[in-house]
């Protein structure tokens, strides 16, 4: 504890402190500091009804893509949806704490229930203190969401990622999707856009990560949320065409002696 660190190895009252506890394998705790089995980009936006997600369900262990049907986004609740990337087994540690959350609000029947943006503050709040702790969940989360507010059916979409940075914005992406993603949603997205145009849109964008991510495969999963729910579509696969001549010859047109 930082307490004891302040106060040296005695405890108060000038005794000695106990040594610390040892691991069931002997020796001191030891805490995971890199991430092993880990999932890639999570897209998501706003829509005309609600807010779309999208990402494969690829996990790769290390360089190797070990596991191929692995979902990422799951439902919070009535009103939230949440996805993401990094390490798998954090982000199993994440949704023990979100159901054990739903569930102790659940239990006050209030008639009232926990919306995203109250989420996106806990997940916050998580992810900061393990931080602090030197024991960080390695992941980055995406959050959205639909709640009836006082001007109506309030849409909400934000992220997380695993230092506690955290932002509201009406298209978001994790991972490579930072980079490939989000300069095509800048360019295309719309506030009103039908959940089929929304669909054409994030399929884009899967398929420009499908080509350029090594670790993205061409088994996808799409999700909505609206006021009426959440939706989480079965897995399925893009049509891709790999005939570019940069593709089939990547050295044409190079720049440098190779």
């Amino acid at each position: 504890m930082a307490w004891e660190q302040a106060m040296g190895s005695h405890a108060p009252g000038g005794s000695q402190a106990p040594p610390p506890v040892a691991a069931a394998g002997g020796g001191e705790r030891q805490r995971t500091q890199y991430p092993y089995v880990t999932g890639n980009s999570v897209i998501a936006f706003k829509y005309k009804d609600g807010v779309i997600m999208a990402c494969d369900t690829g996990a790769s262990y290390g360089s190797t893509l070990r596991y191929k049907s692995v979902e990422r986004i799951k439902a919070v609740g009535k009103h939230s949806l949440i996805g993401a990337s990094g390490e798998f087994s954090d982000f199993q540690e994440i949704l023990r704490y979100l159901d054990e959350l739903t569930l102790s609000d659940h239990m006050w029947d209030d008639g009232n229930s926990l919306g995203p943006k109250e989420i996106h503050s806990y997940l916050t709040r998580v992810m900061y203190n393990r931080r602090n702790k030197f024991d960080p969940l390695w992941n980055s989360l995406v959050l959205g969401g639909v709640k009836k507010g006082p001007k109506g059916d309030e849409k909400y979409l934000g992220m997380v990622n695993m230092i506690g940075t955290h932002f509201e914005e009406n298209h978001v992406a994790t991972g490579f999707g930072n980079h490939m993603a989000i300069p095509i949603l800048r360019d295309e997205w719309r506030e009103d856009m039908t959940f089929e145009e929304a669909v054409k849109l994030v399929e884009k964008c899967l398929l420009v990560l499908l080509y350029r991510d090594r670790s993205s495969i061409n088994k996808f999963q799409i999700a909505k949320i609206t006021a009426e729910g959440s939706t989480i579509y079965p897995p399925y696969s893009l049509k891709t065409y790999w005939g570019f001549s940069h593709f089939e010859n990547p050295s044409q047109g190079a720049v440098g002696s190779w």
